[in-house]
């Protein structure tokens, strides 16, 4: 391509001549961004494909904008983009000069490079101009580990991460026009937001799926991207020779949120591997498709060697896979903390967060969270806890994890049951799920 060809192809996705549109903001993530940028470091943007990536870079280009900076001075390259399609080390090099010989930008430039995956040795051209301190430099990709292991050539702290998940509660709500600044937002809006809550189960929090009202078309456009994460992210990327099997792992991991896994147990199962099944498990996590929350030891060798519990990214993605939304709502929930719980790891990494169990394996923990060195809170999660019996498992499995770590008080989250309760000397807090999702402290 000549350097003409490259800027006329960049021309539809840059600010140079006009405004593009950027969709609803993501605010908490464009202000860290534009604080991250301006460290003069490399900034790395990862997540599952489609969790809105590329929305953001166009919206901290606005903010960019919007502060002062010469709109030539920004420079967007999608490397998804068909004529890019199978371009190396060079292509990178051509894009770049293209830029500064034909747009010309008069002071350091900011560079923000999509779906930097699609290129090999793409971080030999990022390293070059990091070291020159040329460009201010973003990067996004859908593989977090594979970059993660990427930037680690790189000089030791000269890059900052980021993890983009798809919308959280409080997004989605902000996407139907709700906002919920104070308390009484929750009394004068509670029954807007419980049904909407409960779309959010069902639909998760796909940007594209949440702004889509068609049913139909939601579930064509979440098993769309499913196909795409299995190939692009995992087969192609990978060098995946065993589809199939790939297929049936996903699937079951899937259709098995908030299990407890076992990669031996699952080997069997699918006829793979120990090592098989734990190399694709890595790859399915490294596409962003699931997480693993590990059990609580203080032994790290009996946290490895114990089952973890697999979590979808995205409700929607579950229930258009397989998973049978009415009758598996207890699951949902849990999943819906574990995804929370994960983007306050994403704000404050030292955030740990595991499961539990007693040494007799009867009473468990949906979750307990560490910082440091302390264990600051455990959770409970109960879809009906109006039944006795349910009340009484979940209760007794609370008090004997507060009594192991020594704390006064535990939360339980519920369908709907608000209040408190004192037993035993501890505090028990009954939060409703979709109001706690809305709270900005959680620990």
């Amino acid at each position: 391509m000549t350097k003409s060809e490259i800027i006329e192809v960049l021309s539809h996705w840059n600010f140079w001549n006009r405004d593009l549109e950027a969709g609803k903001l993501r605010k908490e993530y464009v202000e860290k961004l534009f604080q991250f940028l301006h460290l003069d470091k490399i900034v790395c943007l990862t997540g599952i494909r489609r969790s809105g990536k590329s929305t953001l870079l166009r919206q901290l280009a606005q903010k960019l904008i919007q502060q002062g900076i010469d709109r030539n001075r920004l420079l967007i390259v999608n490397l998804e983009e068909p004529a890019f399609e199978n371009g190396d080390l060079s292509l990178l090099q051509n894009i770049y000069q293209a830029f500064l010989e034909i747009i010309k930008p008069k002071e350091k430039p900011y560079l923000f490079l999509d779906e930097i995956q699609n290129i090999e040795k793409w971080e030999k051209f990022v390293r070059s101009l990091q070291e020159k301190k040329e460009a201010y430099i973003l990067i996004t990709g859908s593989s977090s580990k594979l970059l993660s292991q990427e930037l680690a050539s790189l000089l030791t702290g000269r890059r900052l991460s980021l993890e983009i998940l798809p919308l959280t509660f409080s997004e989605f709500l902000h996407f139907q026009g709700i906002e919920i600044k104070e308390e009484k937002d929750f009394l004068l809006q509670s029954l807007r937001i419980k049904r909407f809550f409960r779309e959010y189960m069902e639909w998760g929090g796909f940007p594209e799926v949440v702004l889509t009202k068609e049913e139909e078309f939601k579930r064509r456009i979440l098993l769309s991207y499913y196909e795409d994460i299995l190939t692009r992210d995992i087969v192609v990327r990978f060098r995946v020779k065993n589809l199939e099997k790939l297929k049936s792992l996903a699937y079951f991991y899937l259709t098995n949120i908030s299990s407890p896994i076992s990669f031996r147990k699952i080997s069997r199962f699918i006829k793979l591997s120990v090592e098989t099944v734990r190399r694709f498990s890595s790859h399915i996590e490294t596409a962003g498709l699931i997480f693993f929350i590990k059990r609580f030891s203080f032994s790290v060798k009996e946290q490895e060697n114990s089952p973890r519990k697999v979590y979808s990214v995205d409700p929607g993605l579950s229930n258009c896979v397989g998973f049978r939304f009415s009758s598996n709502l207890g699951r949902l929930m849990e999943n819906l903390v574990a995804l929370r719980l994960r983007k306050q790891q994403i704000e404050d990494p030292s955030v740990e967060v595991y499961y539990w169990k007693d040494t007799t394996g009867k009473k468990e923990i949906d979750f307990l969270l560490k910082k440091g060195t302390h264990i600051k809170r455990i959770l409970q999660v109960a879809w009906n806890i109006e039944d006795p019996q349910t009340k009484e498992r979940e209760v007794t499995s609370l008090i004997k994890a507060l009594e192991k770590f020594n704390l006064k008080e535990g939360i339980i989250i519920t369908e709907d049951k608000e209040g408190e309760e004192k037993i035993k000397e501890k505090r028990i807090s009954f939060h409703p799920l979709w109001k706690w999702l809305l709270e900005k402290q959680i620990i």
